[in-house]
């Protein structure tokens, strides 16, 4: 993936999958580690993770 600025990084992080992002983060690490945009990064795939997450919680409640 090509490298981004910031406001193209804050457009395109809306329309990517939890996985999506994660790879975003791992290139980021491994290429340019920009720490506003690992951060950015880190800060996406958790709320993506956390929203799985507790719809995973929140249907195993429901089943019990």
């Amino acid at each position: 993936m090509k490298k981004l600025n910031w406001r193209q990084l804050n457009h395109v992080l809306n329309t990517k999958t939890e996985a999506e992002v994660l790879d975003m983060l791992t290139a980021e690490v491994e290429n340019d580690s920009r720490i506003t945009v690992l951060e950015r990064l880190h800060q996406r795939y958790n709320s993506l993770r956390v929203a799985r997450e507790r719809i995973e919680l929140l249907g195993k409640a429901r089943n019990v």
